[in-house]
């Protein structure tokens, strides 16, 4: 294998997953990966520039990160780029008012946004809320306007908690998408326009980062 110096040549930045690569979620703030927390450390102090890129969809960033310090992990909230904030402003851009889907973890993260006579909804890991009764609220909003929009944060099948696997949004936005014959539009990991976003945060090109 090629020595560190070598393999990292033309590389600028670095883009590190969060859950299931730094630590694993559930009961008393989940824990830190083994040597995760000292491979943060070593790359933010190396010439590289970090970014942490998520799809936490049931907590805010300012929560996240406070779980992430306390398990030892040198981050701030400014640099976390989640999908909750990139949906935000998608739907200021465009006027849409969304019917939300969410865990209340992440409620505050849309709390600017006008959700009144909802023309979309917005779906996210919402745990315990998919309920029956949520998901036909959502499934009659799409029904009920003439050309449906739904924003899911993320598309992931499962995640996994110290507890064990969980489900994750995607299945639940699978159900939305074949009962009213509409495709979601994803923000968040893997849309290209999510890491795009990251990359110009830390001002790195595509072809400069790992």
């Amino acid at each position: 294998m090629a020595p560190w110096g070598e393999r990292l040549a033309g590389v600028r930045g670095v883009l590190l997953d969060i859950s299931g690569v730094l630590y694993d979620s559930g009961a008393g703030g989940g824990t830190a990966i083994a040597g995760s927390v000292e491979a943060v450390a070593r790359l933010k102090g190396s010439r590289l520039k970090v970014r942490f890129c998520t799809n936490e969809s049931q907590k805010s960033r300012a929560e996240l990160v406070g779980q992430l310090r306390r398990l030892g992990f040198d981050i701030s909230e400014g640099e976390v780029t989640a999908p909750a904030p990139a949906a935000c402003q998608i739907l200021k851009e465009r006027g849409l008012r969304p019917y939300l889907l969410i865990h209340d973890g992440v409620r505050s993260e849309f709390g600017q946004i006008d959700t009144s006579n909802p023309n979309c909804v917005v779906i996210a890991d919402a745990g315990e809320s998919f309920s029956y009764q949520n998901m036909n609220n959502a499934f009659q909003v799409l029904m009920e306007l003439e050309n449906p929009v739904l924003i899911s944060l993320g598309k992931g099948r499962y995640y996994k908690e110290t507890s064990g696997l969980m489900l994750d949004v995607g299945p639940y936005m699978k159900a939305l998408e074949y009962a009213c014959g509409i495709k979601a539009e994803v923000v968040g990991k893997p849309s290209p326009e999510f890491f795009k976003s990251a990359l110009q945060a830390i001002g790195v090109e595509a072809h400069q980062a790992q």
